[in-house]
């Protein structure tokens, strides 16, 4: 019987070079090849479409509503990562929630460097909000996506513009000073995200800029106005304090905040769904959040 367990995603890791090790370009070239190892569901329609004046992705699986929308800010540490890297993920996200989703190619760095992925991001979200219901729409990312998440609602809210059904961040890294004791402690336990690589990937983000600006580090912005969250983090990461400090900002101003740390997940296991069981649930979790949320 096939190993669909947390140990079988920890062994294939041990095998492959980490990205934090590799050059920018090796490590966008080594994201993309997902598309190898995690192809998109047959039952999943694929149309490269311009999103606001941004390049992306448009995912419509096969008995979805398309009055409702998905918008899903890929990971990457703002300088890899992509609509090819990612497309399995939101659209398995997609496939359970019953929604279209729209998966943006936003600017990366260094070559542009904060704020242009926020500028991208809230492109999209005012086009989708040409085509959508606000409260018909979600937002969801991973790793640097969720942190880009919660900015862009903030952006949007000091734009004035209506906020969405719900917003969903994965792993989210979301504080650019690193000052959680999470960085420590689950640093031996971590595979893929280490202290040193999030230095690099912060270096290339916002060099010697503000690493407590809000839309940098959305863990330390005001979130008063922000649309309900659900916040997922896995109990053997590094991030794990990214994710904890924004669900305590969040609830402290208010905001109706689900914060689930998942024991033994090691940094967006949600991406290793087709061969790891807790990312199948944590999916459905994601998927179920999202219906309860969309009108």
């Amino acid at each position: 019987m096939e190993d669909r367990g947390i140990a079988a995603v920890r062994e294939r890791l041990a095998k492959l070079p980490r990205l934090v090790e590799k050059t920018l370009e090796e490590g966008r070239a080594l994201y993309d090849t997902a598309t190898s190892a995690f192809p998109l569901p047959a039952d999943i329609t694929r149309e490269d479409v311009p999103l606001g004046g941004v390049p992306g992705e448009r995912l419509t699986p096969q008995h979805a509503r398309e009055d409702r929308a998905l918008i899903y800010l890929h990971g990457g540490g703002y300088g890899t990562g992509s609509p090819r890297s990612h497309r399995h993920l939101a659209g398995d996200i997609a496939k359970r929630a019953g929604v279209v989703a729209l998966v943006p190619e936003y600017r990366l760095a260094p070559e542009n460097p904060f704020p242009a992925a926020v500028d991208d991001a809230l492109a999209v979200y005012r086009d989708t909000l040409k085509q959508f219901a606000p409260n018909r729409i979600t937002i969801a990312g991973d790793s640097a996506g969720g942190g880009l998440t919660v900015a862009l609602l903030l952006a949007a809210r000091d734009a004035g513009l209506p906020m969405p059904a719900a917003a969903i961040c994965i792993s989210p890294w979301t504080d650019m000073t690193a000052s959680s004791s999470s960085y420590a402690e689950r640093a031996s336990v971590d595979p893929l995200v280490t202290i040193e690589g999030l230095q690099r990937w912060r270096q290339y983000y916002i060099g010697d800029g503000d690493r407590r600006a809000p839309l940098a580090s959305p863990a330390h912005a005001d979130l008063r106005g922000l649309p309900p969250l659900l916040i997922q983090v896995g109990g053997d990461e590094i991030l794990r304090g990214d994710a904890c400090l924004l669900a305590d900002k969040a609830r402290s101003v208010g905001i109706d905040t689900v914060l689930e740390v998942w024991p033994q997940m090691i940094h967006v296991w949600h991406w290793y769904w087709p061969m790891l069981d807790e990312g199948e649930r944590a999916n459905a979790a994601i998927a179920q959040f999202m219906r309860s949320h969309l009108a």
